[in-house]
């Protein structure tokens, strides 16, 4: 069996303890608790509630995460960028152009800001789009149900028309 490419007999073994037994394997608790928030979104679309409505507009960023560097340098090539936050929400409410949640795990378990994230929310809220840290479940809950309780943000004026590009609307 091969992970990462690798046969087993060629994996550097998992580090050790200092009382020589091996390490745990980590756990990813902020992905895991993302999952559960992103599953509680599509049953309250499910259920009709409001904040169903937010399930088809929200995606994850996978940014994060372990990769060779091979594949990290080639996402950076197609223009990964430190910091960008987990799950933008394309819907635009209360006035913002959209959401910007980046999500952390429930305390204790829960991850600093890191300063490429803080200059994210920042630039973002600069933008025009509502930033947001959650930590936790239950907050990120809170604000995916606050953010959809807001009215839906109207376009005022006359939208410009793009030149460049490939039609894509059939019709």
């Amino acid at each position: 069996m091969t992970v990462r490419g690798l046969p087993a007999s060629k994996r550097r073994p998992r580090a050790l303890k200092q009382d020589g037994t091996p390490r745990k394997k980590p756990v990813d608790w902020e992905g895991n608790e993302q999952a559960v928030v992103i599953r509680w979104l599509q049953g309250e679309k499910m259920r009709g509630q409001p904040v169903g409505e937010l399930f088809d507009a929200i995606y994850h960023v996978p940014n994060g995460g372990v990769r060779s560097y091979k594949t990290a340098a080639a996402m950076k090539r197609q223009g990964a960028k430190a910091g960008v936050s987990d799950l933008p929400v394309r819907q635009a409410r209360g006035g913002w152009h959209g959401l910007y949640l980046e999500f952390k795990a429930t305390p204790p378990r829960d991850a600093d800001l890191s300063d490429s994230q803080f200059t994210w929310l920042e630039g973002s809220e600069y933008e025009g789009y509502c930033a947001v840290l959650a930590r936790g479940i239950d907050e990120a809950k809170a604000v995916l149900r606050e953010y959809a309780s807001w009215p839906r943000t109207q376009v005022v004026g006359q939208r410009q028309v793009m030149n460049s590009g490939t039609e894509w609307r059939k019709g």
